[in-house]
């Protein structure tokens, strides 16, 4: 179950690549409309979660450390983050719907969190793979959770 885990981990990093691809692609769509950035919200909203829930499930079901189940299913956290930046920077937008100094300062902390929802994602990846590498003794000390498996 280590390396099923480590494999959902994988595709939910690989997702958190592709979601960036896509903000650059709705980013640099000429000409540029609602539906420019359709891929990047689909992905967004649902691929990355379902991935995330069904890694942490992954990762409940190979015994992981609880710090591990944390961290895995925390992508689903920061895309609710995320969601609510863009709404957040909406509600301070003029009235014709323009951004504001206000609204795009705080649409900006949408790349911010993207790159957090990246990190958190590639940490998950290396960690998982250690997990399934690691030996019995070494989950026990606690050593996926760390910066290294130690050796044994």
């Amino acid at each position: 179950m280590r390396k099923v885990y480590a494999v959902f981990a994988g595709l939910l990093l690989a997702a958190a690549v592709v979601q960036m691809y896509l903000a650059a692609v709705g980013a640099f769509d000429k000409p540029q409309d609602d539906s420019s950035f359709a891929a990047h919200s689909m992905n967004g909203m649902l691929v990355i979660p379902v991935l995330s829930l069904v890694a942490t499930a992954a990762a409940a079901a190979a015994r992981a450390p609880g710090r591990l189940i944390g961290l895995t299913v925390l992508p689903v956290g920061l895309v609710v983050v995320q969601a609510l930046i863009v709404a957040l920077g909406g509600v301070f937008e003029d009235a014709a719907g323009n951004t504001t100094p206000l609204s795009l300062a705080i649409l900006g902390l949408h790349a911010l969190n993207g790159m957090a929802v990246m990190g958190v994602c590639g940490t998950v990846f290396g960690r998982a793979r250690r997990l399934a590498s690691a030996g019995p003794e070494q989950v026990q000390e606690g050593a996926v959770d760390g910066p290294a498996v130690r050796a044994s």
